[in-house]
């Protein structure tokens, strides 16, 4: 195997690679761009037109996606997955991985479409580095483009993998990109309503791409995802790396939950209380009229949405940040 095919190897014992470009047998090259950071590229007479970003890690501690990148880059360094998009591999934060941790000073994921730029410290450096790799990636005109950001969830989960569809005003969600995804296995869709701050809003909003975040089980350490079923995953991705992904009908989203967002909850102060049990899962549904948080000055959020159901409750976050997401059912 190329030497390059070792990228988590190399991001976890922090060592840089003594050659930084290689090219398997078939002609296709990898190019170790920087920590965490690797380009492949299929030689021109195979390019499918694909230009195809998957990123991991953006949680340190979020590892079966970790190990399922580092699958499809030793898999293609060995030669037995043959590209033919181009694909840009990101490993998000690559000291929290170390560390086991979800992040060391800050989240990167609420760091993004600016708002590095109003922080300091080596996170927010990297969102910004994460950012410019993306946009040097998706810089050449004419191309399908396509971004993954791949996570698992602090907490368990009703509906264990779904996906975030981020928005941008005027944009029409696509059904192509909804059938591919239900036929790898995600089996909900959050429509987003507003601009995002995470990785894959970033790349949706600024650089034209499709892209989602996709949430696939609970947060393991390393070694210990063998509850983590990413196998329709795993072969979607080989065939979409591959150009040989099967047809499927874009019309039909048969199983395919849709939601939107109702409301975020914001936490505005240390006094704010989310009154949810530690344990609860994502997806759970809340009658109307339950109390869900208070906060200062007499705030409250009480459930008025028929069929509402709670995601990412956390009321650990910092001030100003997002303590959970009301959602509701959708219509495509």
């Amino acid at each position: 195997m190329l030497a390059l095919g070792k990228l988590l190897e190399l991001t976890l014992a922090g060592r840089e690679p003594t050659e930084k470009i290689q090219l398997t047998s078939g002609g296709v090259r990898l190019h170790w761009l920087g920590e965490g950071a690797l380009d492949v590229t299929p030689p021109a007479t195979e390019d499918s037109g694909l230009d195809l970003l998957l990123s991991a890690g953006v949680h340190g501690n979020e590892t079966a996606p970790i190990e399922l990148l580092d699958r499809l880059v030793q898999a293609i360094a060995r030669g037995q997955l043959k590209p033919r998009a181009r694909i840009l591999f990101l490993l998000g934060n690559p000291e929290a991985m170390r560390r086991g941790e979800r992040f060391v000073e800050q989240d990167i994921n609420r760091l993004f479409n600016g708002r590095h730029a109003e922080s300091s410290g080596f996170e927010a450096m990297r969102a910004g580095e994460l950012e410019r790799y993306a946009a040097a990636f998706f810089s050449k005109p004419e191309r399908a483009r396509l971004h993954y950001d791949l996570h698992t969830a602090i907490r368990g989960s009703k509906i264990e993998q779904f996906a975030l569809y981020p928005y941008v005003d005027g944009r029409e969600h696509s059904r192509l990109e909804l059938a591919r995804l239900r036929a790898a296995g995600i089996d909900a869709v959050l429509l987003q309503s507003k601009t995002g701050i995470t990785f894959s809003s970033y790349t949706y909003a600024h650089l034209d791409a499709e892209a989602f975040t996709l949430e696939l089980g609970k947060a393991r350490p390393f070694g210990s995802n063998q509850e983590v079923n990413l196998d329709r995953l795993e072969a979607r991705l080989h065939s979409l790396i591959e150009g040989r992904e099967p047809e499927f009908d874009d019309g039909n989203l048969d199983g395919l939950q849709l939601f939107s967002v109702s409301r975020e909850i914001i936490k505005h102060s240390d006094s704010f209380q989310l009154h949810l049990a530690p344990d609860i899962e994502n997806f759970s549904e809340l009658p109307v009229g339950y109390l869900l948080a208070e906060d200062i000055a007499g705030t409250r959020w009480v459930v008025e949405e028929e069929g509402a159901r709670i995601i990412f409750p956390n009321p650990r976050v910092r001030n100003g940040l997002r303590a959970g997401i009301l959602i509701v059912p959708a219509d495509v």
